[in-house]
């Protein structure tokens, strides 16, 4: 776009139309995250507040939110997960028409972690991987799995739900999934991964998943960047 500096409208006014056709063709992704105000300053050679004033603009018309020290995100776009239904997290995404992948950073069979001892045997497998959204991180998870697992490719199922590779091995239905809801601050290794600063806050999710036959078969606990990620339940409710 060339701007009009002649023109009557003011500049910030052709900036901010500029990026309300933008926001409307989706070319800021599922997380719906605008450039950084340093950028928009060196791609329309005008200054920081020129800038400020065109988000401003789109801030009052509802188009835009902007987040202290997060950054400008397109409103109401947001990724949720519900909680009143039994779905992995990456089939979650998939059903809001987003294109989620995953990469895998780890998977080894472990002794079961102290904590967990109530839930697994001897051993477990334990599973690292992040999660994306058009290409961009929004969650990491380590997962704590059945050893009835041992034996999977797990480079060969990377893209696969959790939940789907459970089911496909044991031969077994996931019914039931217990989950908690906290949050907490971004240590090193977490922001390196999902690209955010240390001492972020971030959305914690701890999933423990059981069997029909009351088998514990995965405890996961995914991170969460919480910029533009609900959590949705549903429910009627009588009134007393």
């Amino acid at each position: 776009m060339t701007l009009q500096r002649q023109s009557s409208t003011s500049l910030y006014e052709q900036i901010a139309q500029q990026l309300l056709t933008e926001i409307q063709q989706g070319q800021f992704g599922a997380l719906g995250k605008l450039p950084s105000e340093a950028e928009l300053v060196e791609r329309f050679q005008v200054s920081r507040v020129t800038i400020r004033l065109s988000l401003a603009k789109l801030e009052e018309d509802g188009v835009v939110e902007r987040k202290q020290g997060k950054g400008t995100f397109v409103a109401a776009q947001q990724v949720r997960h519900d909680l009143d239904a039994l779905r992995s997290f990456h089939d979650s995404l998939l059903l809001q028409g987003l294109k989620p992948s995953m990469r895998m950073l780890k998977q080894r069979a472990v002794a079961v972690p102290e904590e967990l001892a109530g839930l697994f045997s001897e051993r477990c497998i334990n599973v690292e991987r992040l999660h994306f959204v058009d290409d961009e991180p929004i969650a990491f998870a380590r997962s704590y799995l059945t050893a009835e697992l041992a034996e999977v490719d797990w480079q060969s199922v990377e893209q696969e739900p959790l939940y789907s590779v459970l089911e496909r091995v044991t031969g077994k239905p996931v019914i039931r999934a217990d989950m908690a809801i906290r949050a907490r601050e971004a240590d090193k290794a977490l922001a390196e991964h999902l690209g955010v600063k240390r001492g972020t806050a971030l959305l914690v999710m701890q999933r423990t998943s059981w069997f029909e036959d009351q088998q514990c078969c995965d405890r996961t606990t995914f991170y969460i960047r919480p910029e533009r990620y609900e959590f949705v339940l549903s429910g009627v409710f009588k009134s007393r």
